[in-house]
């Protein structure tokens, strides 16, 4: 493994013994699984006596919590950077209460999610969301893989539905710095169902809805059994649907409603000094009505004296996601799933139980909204903080994962009649792989006389979702690390929802001798191999040779 720069070595004073506590007293193999999300991060390794995945604590980083009758490790996913070079980690940035600080990253996932551009100065250097998770993520698994003396076993890294290929190019990044060669994705959901394991049987079908920090991740699966795995299980996903809606989206309304409250703007000076304290403020409030009618959110400058305040009931909590259509939005990306599954098959009435993970699915209001569709009956709640990572740790131990295309594939072209581009889908959405035939046959013309290399433009479409009836509101860091409200405008949605997968290769075919302008040049085909990977086949029309057999294009999520 390689060792930590100067810079990423944690401080003694802080960081005292690094060494991790394993919730069994047996020694643990090395088959390393984590949950990298937005608000919390778990990790996990498969357990060959048991035959499931186990939650690590690790003592600095790493904060426990009751869960049923056990108690689970979460590391928080915060990265400090002091201006000594040192570095904070999870729980160590709330012990030496530095959650407010503006040097102090949250939320990475979800901003690495978006693509977030924003960049914070500090000691001279730029850092962005992107740098800050890969710090933070490949720290926890460098200390991770050294512990368990990692050698060349695969690790797991559990993935958003609506993840694009920028999220996947990243966790290699991360993998790269923490010297792990092989690592396997899975999607949260499916790893979810997964984490359950002690509870589902072959021929069961879950719905698993995972509301986490960041998103919002719905998946229909079906659990079979598998000859050829030692576990004897596999799990088939059916329906998947994902939203940018998460715990974080919550805290921004939160934060709204305070301005609205106190008759105050983002913009106001006091407002921008006090906002990194007041979303930890709100996010307590949200927490705390889960369980308590009311909760307060009160920050106060101790330079100038100034206080924002405002008191939320849980009744005015619900109204404000009812106001944002949180409801709708949370009943939509449910029935998107279902409808998938319908289209395979499987109805509503064959999921024997629907599995709540993640920590928004304990807001009492979100539950409800579930309960009110499938019933009261078949809605379970047992391990909302680490199904996610013990299913991953299962995945990588080998349980037999099936799972279908999540994105739309298409080729961008320029409708001339309209003066715009427009989208050709090659692959659709649901497409299981591998593909036994052809999935598309095209044509690809030349655009000016004496074109030697053509190619494609190839887009993951993702899908347009809007909040709310009005212009969707989104809460963000500036520069300096103060939060400040801005609009998603369509533009903005149009760039997160589609991504040009191959921008820095376009052209993959060579006209010999060249083309001609609007010479139809080469016959292509495309299909999907069993690592997801978009292959194509190219004939040159003009001399009849095969070009291109089988050769992969880009890599589909």
């Amino acid at each position: 493994m390689k060792a930590l720069p100067p810079s990423a070595v944690i401080s003694p004073e802080i960081s005292g013994n690094s060494k991790f506590n394993f919730q069994s007293d047996r020694t643990m193999p090395g088959r390393l699984a984590i949950d990298f999300g937005t608000s919390n991060t778990v990790i996990a390794v498969w357990d060959e006596a048991t035959q499931e995945g186990v939650p690590l604590h690790v003592p600095d980083y790493g904060q426990l919590y009751q869960q049923g009758n056990e108690k689970i490790s979460v590391i928080p996913s915060q990265i400090h950077y002091g201006a000594d070079r040192r570095r904070w980690i999870g729980y160590q940035i709330q012990q030496q209460n530095l959650t407010q600080s503006d040097r102090t990253f949250r939320w990475m996932k979800r901003y690495i999610s978006t693509r977030s551009p924003v960049q914070r100065r500090l000691d001279g250097k730029q850092i962005s969301h992107f740098d800050a998770g890969k710090d933070f993520l490949s720290t926890v698994l460098l200390f991770a893989a050294s512990e368990l003396n990692l050698g060349d076993e695969e690790v797991a890294f559990t993935v958003p539905v609506e993840a694009f290929e920028h999220y996947e190019n990243w966790l290699t990044d991360v993998a790269e710095v923490a010297g792990i060669r092989r690592f396997r994705l899975i999607d949260e959901p499916s790893a979810a169902a997964l984490g359950y394991g002690a509870h589902i049987q072959p021929g069961d079908v879950y719905l698993i809805f995972d509301f986490g920090g960041g998103t919002l991740d719905v998946a229909v699966v079906l659990i079979e059994e598998s000859e050829q795995s030692q576990i004897g299980r596999r799990c088939r996903v059916l329906g998947k649907a994902g939203m940018d809606l998460g715990g974080a989206t919550l805290d921004g309304w939160l934060f709204q409603d305070v301005l609205k409250q106190t008759g105050r703007s983002d913009i106001d000076e006091d407002v921008r000094q006090l906002s990194r304290a007041m979303l930890v403020e709100c996010e307590r409030a949200k927490v705390r009505l889960s369980d308590y009618d009311r909760a307060d959110v009160t920050v106060m400058n101790p330079n100038t004296g100034a206080v924002l305040s405002a008191e939320f009931t849980r009744s005015r909590f619900e109204e404000l996601l009812d106001e944002n259509e949180a409801f709708t939005q949370i009943d939509q990306a449910i029935r998107r799933a279902l409808n998938t599954a319908r289209e395979r098959g499987y109805q509503e009435d064959d999921i024997k139980a629907v599995l709540l993970v993640g920590g928004s699915s304990q807001i009492p209001s979100i539950q409800r909204t579930v309960r009110r569709i499938f019933g009261k009956e078949r809605v379970m709640l047992n391990r909302p903080l680490d199904a996610v990572a013990r299913g991953a740790a299962a995945f990588v131990a080998g349980v037999d994962f099936y799972d279908h295309i999540q994105h739309d594939y298409a080729i961008r072209y320029l409708n001339r009649q309209q003066g715009d581009y427009s989208y050709r889908v090659l692959v659709k959405q649901g497409t299981p792989y591998p593909t036994a035939e052809a999935l598309a046959n095209l044509t690809v013309k030349a655009s000016y006389d004496g074109q030697t290399h053509l190619g494609l433009a190839i887009f993951e479409m993702g899908e347009q979702r809007q909040r709310s009836s009005s212009t969707p509101m989104e809460l963000v860091f500036d520069p300096s690390g103060a939060a400040r409200l801005t609009s998603i405008t369509p533009d903005e949605g149009d760039r997160r929802a589609q991504f040009w997968m191959n921008e820095n290769s376009p052209t993959f075919l060579t006209a010999e001798p060249p083309a001609n302008q609007g010479e139809g040049r080469f016959q292509v085909e495309f299909s999907i191999d069993g690592n997801k990977r978009l292959l194509m086949t190219a004939r040159d029309l003009k001399t009849g040779r095969v070009t291109h057999r089988n050769y992969p294009v880009v890599k589909l999520t």
